[in-house]
């Protein structure tokens, strides 16, 4: 039981089990998978007093759901690392310099910058949008890959 905790599993497995939670998530509470909109429940949260209509037009406590989501995801890693032995460093190695701290940064506010502005991230358009259909879901799921196909490919061929 314990290797099954501690390898990963099959696509043949994850990918089902995967892609039956987002009607199971449906079925029982009525809401769509999908984790970027968290982190605007918690900034509405955090600041109740927000002149940002961004942030006051957020009923985060409908949505509370959604944060338990994260805690959980957050408590479950935790949980792997203290007894199941995963040990996965916070930071790689590379980026544990001024520098890599400043492009994950970059990084981090482009994605976050992209995932508000295309209405959601690759898990809620590619994984929820996709199983109802979504057309606005389908193009952005065609551009997270042809964005990841256009960044990979040069750097393979650079040899990084």
């Amino acid at each position: 039981m314990e290797s099954a905790l501690t390898q990963p599993w099959p696509w043949y497995v994850a990918g089902p089990l995967i892609g039956l939670m987002v009607p199971a998530l449906l079925l029982l509470t009525g809401e769509m998978f999908g984790l970027s909109s968290s982190f605007r429940h918690l900034n509405a949260l955090c600041s109740p007093r927000t002149q940002l209509e961004y942030l006051k037009s957020d009923d985060w406590r409908r949505e509370a759901w959604n944060l338990f989501l994260v805690g959980g995801i957050l408590v479950g890693g935790f949980l792997a690392t203290q007894f199941l032995g995963a040990t996965v460093p916070l930071l790689p190695e590379a980026s544990r310099t001024g520098t890599g701290l400043l492009g994950l940064f970059a990084g981090g506010v482009l994605v976050g910058f992209g995932t508000r502005y295309a209405d959601g991230c690759t898990s809620g358009h590619s994984i929820s949008g996709l199983a109802t259909l979504n057309w606005p879901s389908l193009v952005a799921t065609c551009c997270f890959f042809a964005g990841g196909l256009a960044v990979v490919w040069p750097a393979i061929w650079l040899g990084q």
